[in-house]
């Protein structure tokens, strides 16, 4: 089955009881059992839902995983994958990534005796040297948040495996349309489903799609244990979403490649973000590792004045937090989404004063060019 029949049908069978094409939403906390333990598969919503059961079987498929799990957000999500640790592991991710993962990693695991070491993800060299003998867990984002990096997957995974360690990948900004980190040799795959699969920005949750079954019974325990989970109507709009995630992100690539090309030629535009443009420094690994190049975009202007200034002007791109939905948004990543790194670890990275990050929505190209024609100035 391809990608685009896969979002519409997997785990999303008519409903048997009625025949309604759309599998209902099951807002239920709890369901009669016929004896003490003898029951239809369900017995309380924390522990299985079928409309979440729907969602999860339909990301699996989506990644071309085995087992999916879905979650009440995106750090749900990754807070789980990191119960698979124990006090002692160290974790390697790249350096640029968002900050909520950095905050979980430093603010809450390293209380528990877990360190975690960043590289800059691009440069395999720093990956090999940075490896510990226990490392448990790579980490690592593409493209890259806000910076847009695209990092070697495959490369990744090889040393990961190498050392006995999971590869995990953030797949939010790709999403498994664009590209599938199992298939390129991942071990498992986290999404913010808040962001392109719910595609609406009406929705918070989290997802992680494994193959393998060892995994996955962990994950399962911890996602009960935890019970991190989305509630059937979350589970059920993020399932309406995916039915037109294709449609969607052909839109928001379009629509960006476009933008991209304006803000290269731009006076005002100190550099730009892409990995569409063929200047980009992983343009050739992002053709070979993604289908198109993705709906975000990061660019500098000449000063924080500057962008300040933009950041005002604009009308239809939406000063807000999050990406991923119809509309488009316009965000300030020092004052916003990497607020809390500190100015010297914002300055490592790349991420300076005068860096915007824009989520490309799939309004009409003409409208979001003129407006950010008249915000530049």
């Amino acid at each position: 089955m391809k990608f685009e029949t896969k979002a519409i049908h997997a785990g999303q069978a008519p409903d048997p009881s009625t025949g309604a094409i759309i599998p209902p939403i099951f807002q239920t906390s709890t369901y009669v059992q016929e004896a003490p333990g003898k029951h239809k598969g369900y017995e309380y919503s924390r522990t299985q839902n079928p409309t979440r059961k729907a969602l999860e079987e339909c990301l699996a498929e989506l990644e071309d995983g085995k087992f999916g799990f879905a979650f009440s957000s995106g750090m749900g999500a990754i807070n789980t994958v990191l119960n698979l640790l124990k006090t002692g592991d160290h974790i390697l991710a790249c350096e640029d990534l968002y900050g909520g993962t950095r905050r979980i990693f430093q603010g809450v695991y390293a209380r528990y005796g877990i360190s975690v070491s960043y590289v800059e993800g691009t440069k395999m060299n720093e990956l090999r040297k940075a490896i510990q003998r226990n490392t448990r867990l790579l980490w690592l984002e593409t493209p890259t948040n806000p910076l847009l990096k695209i990092l070697n997957i495959r490369e990744w995974a090889r040393w990961a495996h190498h050392h006995s360690a999971w590869l995990a990948v953030d797949n939010t900004f790709a999403t498994p349309y664009l590209q599938r980190p199992l298939e390129l040799g991942a071990d498992i795959v986290v999404h913010s489903t808040t962001k392109y699969l719910g595609g609406h920005s009406d929705v918070v949750g989290g997802a992680i799609v494994v193959n393998d079954p060892e995994i996955a019974r962990e994950i399962s325990f911890y996602q009960n244990a935890v019970g991190a989970v989305p509630g059937p109507f979350d589970a059920w709009l993020v399932l309406r979403g995916i039915k037109t995630l294709a449609l969607r992100m052909e839109r928001h690539c379009d629509n960006a490649e476009k933008i991209a090309e304006f803000l290269r030629n731009h006076p005002g535009v100190k550099k730009v973000y892409y990995p569409g443009l063929p200047s980009h420094p992983g343009y050739i690994l992002a053709k070979r590792q993604m289908k198109r190049f993705g709906g975000m975009i990061s660019f500098e202007l000449k000063n924080e004045r500057e962008a300040l200034k933009v950041l005002s002007r604009a009308k239809i791109f939406a000063l807000a937090e999050s990406l991923g939905g119809v509309e488009s948004l316009i965000e300030h990543p020092a004052r916003m989404t990497h607020a809390t790194l500190s100015p010297e670890i914002r300055k490592k990275i790349g991420i300076s004063n005068s860096l915007l990050r824009l989520s490309v929505g799939i309004e009409h190209i003409d409208d979001l060019l003129e407006d950010l024609k008249q915000a530049l100035g």
